[in-house]
């Protein structure tokens, strides 16, 4: 993978990733994850369905957005000022995201890393998507500025899926760094296959794209949107 995408892999991208649990949060407020002794289990449980439902809607919107990203960069009809798409893609991330909480997260991680990416990775598209785009989407069109592809762009959503809620967990739990991370590195296969799979919406119509869901979690996410005291926006 070029060096340029692993700044945006990288966790310590200053686009604000620390302060998301990507979930994890409200299910360890929920008990749902390391009230029954079993910590780290738990959150490998939690890591894994969450590769099979965000992640996947994640890695398949952001291969999407470089894919349509690409086109619009061959097209002349996008330099005289058509739309590559950005609105169509956007209102499909809104419809696979029931729940206002999580896409309010959303919006707000896309306005921090477009931030970011207009400073590292300077291109036209970039400043095409408005100041609030979905996350992934942000993603995918700051992956093709890197020069990426959207296989690269899905790889990169799916490593966040992963990687920002293992590193909440061990803030949230207090779980041994090493144990979680040979644990990740056991989720490598599984995380290679949403890849895989995710990259193949890449040039499939818009609203192809997969509805994974997880009703649970959405409704944790409505419950920590009104607590009062958080570690994590989410």
């Amino acid at each position: 993978m070029r060096q340029a995408l692993l700044l945006l892999a990288d966790s310590r991208l200053p686009a604000g990733a620390h302060a998301h649990s990507g979930g994890v949060a409200p299910a360890v407020d929920a008990d749902l994850v390391g009230g029954h002794g079993r910590d780290l289990a738990e959150v490998v449980e939690f890591l894994r369905g969450r590769l099979h439902t965000a992640g996947l809607l994640a890695a398949a919107v952001a291969a999407r957005a470089a894919h349509l990203a690409a086109e619009a960069d061959r097209s002349p009809a996008t330099a005289s000022g058509a739309s590559p798409g950005w609105a169509e893609l956007d209102a499909e991330v809104d419809a696979r995201t029931p729940a206002p909480a999580q896409r309010a997260v959303s919006r707000a991680q896309g306005r921090a890393l477009l931030r970011v990416a207009r400073r590292a990775f300077p291109h036209p598209l970039l400043d095409a998507l408005g100041t609030h785009p979905h996350h992934p989407v942000a993603l995918g069109v700051a992956v093709h500025a890197a020069a990426g592809t959207p296989a690269e762009a899905a790889a990169v959503a799916v490593a966040g899926a992963v990687s920002g809620p293992a590193s909440a967990a061990v803030r949230l739990l207090g779980l041994d760094p090493l144990a979680l991370t040979a644990a990740q590195a056991a989720l490598a296969t599984t995380a290679d296959a949403v890849v895989a799979e995710a990259a193949r919406y890449a040039d499939q119509p818009t609203d192809a794209l997969p509805a994974p869901s997880a009703p649970l979690l959405d409704l944790l996410a409505q419950a920590h949107a009104r607590s009062e005291v958080r570690l994590f926006a989410s």
